[in-house]
């Protein structure tokens, strides 16, 4: 019984926190009203009048009496009452009458009666003697403590129980329903936490699709060029093989190995403690330069220098992919500008190809999507552009498709900001 108690506390934290404020009370009015008793006692003794030296000598100058005064507590109507202890034990009193004017005097017993009923305490049983200090103030504390534990146990439940949701809900998603989330009530603290944990779980629950989406799609594409390269090697046993063969087959350990590194390269991107590089100042006009002269495109640079803070290596394989991307679907010439726009450098690539519909302009930044026919006609594997907005991404940046204003085909506007990231 007791230890299923004890389990029951250690396991309910609003149980513990009601118990730690009952507690807490409970000791603060044992301490006030000790406190408050010792503080009244010591006043008392304070307010009591200090006993007097009193020496009584007769007319020759003989002493009479010699002892100590002290003054009695009674009302200044009654006079002044002190009472003597003489040294050798004696003990007398010393009474002064009140000046009375016109008003009828009192008899010698009746102020003693009234004296004495000043000096007596109140009986224990008496109304009066519980509701004066400090019984009083223990009572008062009392049910002070009272009405705090009562208003503090439905503050705190009610906090628990949302505690113990966020609970269930965590405990959910770490048994793998990836879809679990929180309720989120208010605007304090266990509000913030909840609407963290939703959001942490949408971020773990969309990396983990976006994994499985690429180890699928990757075991996909990489039975192709398995496949071909198989096929060669089979034809080979047969005699030397042709140059159309062996290029076929160099084609396609190409394409393996570009896939294989681009796989690689996107899951680094999408883990960001990933060490991808270092960022450093990176001259975007001659790295264009460069793509451009290798891929054959045109180059509108401007006239005025244009560098960005960026991983050079990054830069130069998303300029790349959009060159590759724009050169295997277009039908005419490529070209690429450059230009400052809002504190961002501005890079566009543009071709003359079919262009893309303006309601797959956003999915064709997804893993391994490509248009309907594309990979029929033109080849590739569709995370080129996919690995474009990971590396703008990366660099705070951001890259987006939209149609080409010359004429037939699309734009791609890659925009990356100058200043050293934070």
């Amino acid at each position: 019984m007791l230890r299923s108690i004890s389990r029951t506390f250690s396991q309910r934290l609003y149980l513990r926190i009601w118990l730690a404020v009952v507690g807490g009370v409970a000791v603060l009015t044992l301490v006030v009203g000790w406190a408050w008793r010792t503080a009244a006692e010591q006043n008392a003794l304070r307010i009591a009048p200090p006993a007097r030296e009193v020496v009584l000598r007769d007319l020759q100058g003989r002493v009479v009496l010699q002892g100590t005064a002290t003054r009695q507590p009674q009302h200044p109507s009654e006079g002044v009452l002190y009472q003597l202890q003489t040294t050798d034990g004696q003990t007398f009193e010393l009474e002064l009458e009140p000046r009375f004017q016109g008003r009828e005097r009192m008899d010698r017993r009746e102020r003693h009666e009234r004296a004495a009923a000043l000096r007596a305490p109140p009986p224990p049983q008496s109304l009066a003697f519980w509701t004066r200090p400090p019984f009083g103030f223990l009572w008062m504390l009392v049910l002070v403590g009272l009405a705090v534990a009562l208003g503090v146990f439905p503050i705190i439940r009610r906090l628990m129980s949302r505690l113990e949701v966020l609970q269930r809900g965590v405990q959910r998603f770490g048994e793998g329903d990836l879809a679990a989330r929180v309720p989120v009530q208010g605007h304090d603290e266990v509000a913030d936490l909840s609407r963290q944990f939703n959001a942490a779980a949408g971020r773990i629950e969309a990396l983990l699709r976006s994994h499985k989406s690429l180890l699928a799609n990757a075991s996909h594409e990489l039975r192709s060029p398995l496949a071909r390269i198989r096929m060669g090697m089979e034809l080979m046993q047969d005699g030397v093989p042709s140059a159309s063969a062996r290029a076929e087959i160099l084609r396609n350990i190409a394409e393996l190995d570009q896939l294989v590194d681009e796989i690689l390269l996107a899951s680094r991107l999408d883990a960001r403690e990933a060490d991808v590089g270092s960022f450093e100042a990176v001259d975007l006009v001659g790295l264009a330069a460069e793509e451009c002269a290798r891929t054959g495109a045109e180059l509108d640079a401007g006239n005025q220098p244009l560098e960005v803070h960026a991983v050079a290596k990054l830069l130069r394989r998303a300029l790349r992919n959009l060159l590759e991307n724009a050169r295997r679907y277009s039908d005419g010439t490529v070209s690429v500008s450059l230009h400052l726009q809002g504190g961002m450098a501005e890079v566009r690539v543009c071709d003359q190809g079919p262009g893309v519909p303006a309601e797959l302009r956003e999915r064709i930044f997804e893993p391994f999507y490509r248009l309907p026919g594309a990979s029929e006609r033109a080849g590739g594997v569709g995370l080129g552009l996919a690995l474009v907005r990971s590396i703008a991404g990366r660099h705070q940046g951001t890259v987006h498709c939209e149609g080409n204003p010359q004429g037939q085909g699309a734009c791609f506007v890659l925009r990356l900001p100058i200043t050293p990231l934070a």
